[in-house]
């Protein structure tokens, strides 16, 4: 690099001037973002609706203040340490006539008296409460410890156990074996002695049915599981719905990474997950336990339609016959026959293990809700293959069975988002969301009746409230465009909803206790969350908070331009944020920034996650740069068929994408084709990876941060939904892994990731790094962060790697750069 080139690098890393304002450096955009002013965070209602409170990071450390807001004058304080002693929880419950409000706090219950302000500490120990409701009597408070259920009575101030389960067998149970039975044959006293023990066991029995003074006896579910989802009562303390799977199940082996940096001074290593496919999730079976005869009922899952469908066998047809086809590709022909030989073995074997499992299709349990008054539960189950997604009801009866009330099926897989469910206060009306449209929308079901439509659109549906009468539902939707949310409501029998707030980047909302308000988060561009107040039935908002620094406010910053760049691949534009730099100078050098996570959305107006980039962008238009943000194909905002248009190609659609992104900057906003840079962390890592591996021709330069080098190494639970198994589509994962790629490297490439990252690991660069010497790569950077794991948390490596990218573009695009 030429001594003028190295003189702008350096001066650009240390300096750059914003128009009329003072001189801001990478080192203060890249620092801890203090500066910036933090973020209100985990805003809540007290339980009478007089106040609400947030919390608010300390300036320099990582210690949070709550704050209380008075909702009468708006007066913010921040609490001592003695004041949180009497302070409401977040998520507080409400009994029927919503005089009494219960809560966790500290993972301790209490019971807020409504009318005299009392409160009532309900328990005090080192174990976590949970799940506080009040019992359909409203007699009592009912609260879940580990997998146990525990009740408070209200008039006598007693607490006593109502459910406790253990994963073993039942002592009781237990029969003499032969030997046993010889001895208490021939030994008389032997024999009394054994009676007798039964005869104290049958009165403690008779006793502690006919009192109700005395504790319920354990629950037992045998020895051959383990509890694995949460067991929730019915409010009336009847029922008791719990899953388990079988003890002992094979979870695969778990990686182990090292670790340099530490505070021993040797060398460490902690474990981390296993890879996708090296084994599938246990299977889960529900039971329903009747809490009176301590009867534990197994739930048949044949009544859910679809249960004994095989979603991949043509998946596995495809992958037999391409391993087929490779064999007969063999040099040697002997060889040939014999790979041919052992592939159709392989397959015959994986399609009678399809037949096997074709009546035992497994499942694992999503959400379970009683309602209000026990009579019955709402089961929501999804399929381990990611296929299918049923919600079925369990009617408290004697015989219980599943009744299938939703299937939602997805050729490509269900989404991890958008399943919300619950009960009308009718007790009778099951509410849920769901894509089946294509779009997440909002849904009740009375009965038997058919399912009613309550919102649907081409726009997204999201966090559903109930008003406390039950009258409306309140929701979180982009109805309006894309990128813009805010709240909504409708009635919940269904007619025409209302827009509540205009935000326009409304984060989460929650509604007041009387159902008079809502609590608004929300944010822009440039304005981490902040709070403020909305009448329910819509009007103006009352801002309560803003927490940004003087000097963050005094900055002016380029606003991001919305834009739908048209697609070669579809008739919906690719919404995008452009960042464009003053007027003139000809041709401008290109740099696409790739969000991460695949399935998130970053063209929105709110406060955006990556907040450093969105000013390194600023940066970068400030030096000829022109910069776009594409939410390509896979991201979230945009339907069904925009999210799962990456299924079993992951890397080829979003490509795609950026490849139009490119023309039309070059056509529209005179960018330079010769001069086109990319990077991205996580998925965007991946995406840098394929861009620069697939498309060359391209992409000239590029930084892939923390990225995913090769699936077969990443996680289960999110890999497996996108390209199934390795076992299973091989062909799948060998078309998504940049690895399989890297001999198409033309350009230069900079590989930045955490050495303790336990998301995506630092394996994973690795192994990439050695594939390309060995291909003989050597426009290559690898730089480790030894103290990093997936998300920086330091301010040193934050400059430094934005250092490194900025001196790669500068390098390799700004061929004309100067000081």
């Amino acid at each position: 690099m030429s001594a003028r080139l190295s003189a702008a690098v350096a001066a650009l890393v240390y300096f750059v001037a914003l128009p009329s304002q003072a001189a801001l450096t990478l080192d203060q955009i890249m620092a801890e973002p203090d500066w910036i002013g933090a973020a209100v965070e985990s805003p809540y209602w007290s339980a009478d609706g007089a106040s609400v409170y947030y919390a608010l990071k300390r300036d320099g450390s990582p210690v949070r203040d709550l704050h209380r807001i008075a909702v009468a004058d708006g007066a913010d304080r921040t609490l001592d340490a003695a004041e949180l002693a009497g302070i409401d929880g977040k998520d507080a419950v409400f009994d029927q006539a919503r005089r009494r409000a219960a809560f966790v706090r500290n993972g301790d219950v209490f019971v807020r008296d409504l009318a005299s302000r009392r409160l009532i500490q309900v328990t005090r120990s080192t174990a976590e409460e949970s799940a506080p409701q009040f019992s359909a009597d409203q007699n009592s408070l009912q609260y879940r410890v580990g997998n146990d259920w525990y009740g408070y009575d209200f008039a006598s101030g007693v607490n006593f156990p109502i459910a406790v389960l253990k994963a073993e067998k039942n002592p009781r149970d237990k029969k003499p074996g032969d030997f046993e039975q010889l001895q208490l044959r021939l030994i008389g006293t032997l024999k009394q002695d054994h009676d007798n023990k039964e005869a104290l066991k049958a009165r403690a029995d008779e006793l502690r049915k006919a009192d109700p003074t005395r504790a319920a006896e354990p629950v037992y579910l045998g020895d051959d599981v383990q509890i694995t989802q949460a067991a929730v009562l019915s409010p009336d303390g009847r029922w008791l719905l719990v899953a388990t799977t079988p003890k002992g199940h094979d979870g695969g082996r778990a990686g182990k990474m090292p670790m340099y940096v530490t505070e021993s001074g040797y060398e460490e290593l902690e474990d981390v997950r296993t890879r996708v496919g090296r084994a599938d999730p246990a299977p889960e079976t529900l039971w329903r336990v009747d809490l009176a005869t301590q009867a534990a009922t197994r739930l048949d899952f044949a009544a859910l339609p679809g249960i004994s469908d095989d979603p991949l066998a043509a998946i596995r047809s495809e992958n037999e016959k391409a391993a087929a086809k490779d064999a007969e590709a063999g040099a040697d022909k002997d060889k040939s026959k014999a790979a041919k030989k052992s592939a159709k073995d392989d397959g015959k074997a994986k399609s009678d293990k399809a037949k096997a499992d074709k009546a035992q299709r497994n499942v694992g349990v999503v959400a379970l809700q009683f309602t209000r008054d026990g009579s019955q539960a709402a089961v929501m189950l999804r399929a381990i293959d990611n296929k299918d997604r049923w919600i079925a009801t369990v009617a408290n009866t004697d015989k219980p069975a599943l009744s299938s009330r939703h299937r939602l099926t997805d050729a490509a897989w269900i989404n991890w988002n958008f399943n919300e469910m619950g009960w009308l206060p009718d007790n009778r009306t099951l509410w849920y969301v769901s894509e089946e449209s294509g779009y997440a929308a909002l849904y009740t079901r009375h009965g038997d009746d058919k399912a009613k439509a309550v919102v649907q659109g081409r726009f997204e549906v999201s966090e559903p409230q109930l008003s406390p009468d039950g009258a409306w539902f309140y929701f979180k939707s982009n109805a309006e465009a894309p990128y813009s949310y805010d709240a909504y409501r409708v009635p919940a029998a269904g007619g025409a909803s209302t827009r509540l707030t205009t935000f326009k980047g409304l984060e989460h909302f929650q509604l007041s206790p009387d159902g008079r308000s809502l609590l608004a988060a929300h944010s822009s561009s440039y304005v981490p969350q902040q709070i403020s107040l909305v009448p329910a039935d819509g009007g103006s908002a009352r801002a309560l908070t803003d927490t940004r620094s003087a000097t963050f406010k005094a900055m002016s910053w380029q606003a991001p331009q919305i834009v739908p760049v048209p697609s070669s691949h579809g008739k919906d534009p690719i919404w995008g944020k452009l960042y464009t730099p003053a007027a003139g100078g000809g041709k401008r050098p290109i740099v696409l920034f790739v969000h991460g996570a695949g399935y998130t959305q970053n063209t929105h107006l709110g406060y955006p996650y990556y907040f450093r980039e969105q000013m390194f962008h600023n940066l970068l238009t400030e030096r000829g740069y022109l910069v776009l943000d594409l939410d390509y194909r896979a991201s979230e905002g945009y339907g069904r068929d925009w999210r799962t248009a990456i299924y079993r190609q992951m890397g080829t659609p979003e490509l795609e994408d950026l490849v139009d992104g490119v023309n039309w900057l070059v056509k529209e906003h005179d960018g330079d084709a010769a001069r086109v840079g990319v990077y991205g962390g996580s998925y965007g890592g991946f995406m840098t990876l394929m861009a620069l591996f697939r498309a060359p021709e391209v992409f000239k330069a590029g930084a892939a941060l923390r990225p995913v080098t090769d699936w077969t190494q990443y996680n289960h639970e999110y890999t497996s939904n996108i390209l199934n198994t390795p076992e299973v589509d091989g062909i799948a994962y060998r078309r998504s892994s940049p690895i399989e790629f890297a001999d198409g490297l033309r350009g230069s490439l900079l590989i930045a990731h955490g050495m303790i990252d336990d998301n995506v690991f630092f394996q994973d660069s690795v192994r990439l790094f050695q594939r390309l010497i060995e291909l003989k790569k050597d426009n290559v950077e690898l730089a480790p962060y030894p103290m990093e794991r997936h998300g920086f948390t330091h301010a040193s490596a934050w400059r430094d790697e934005y250092a490194r990218i900025l001196k790669l573009f500068e390098t390799n695009l700004r061929t004309n750069a100067t000081p």
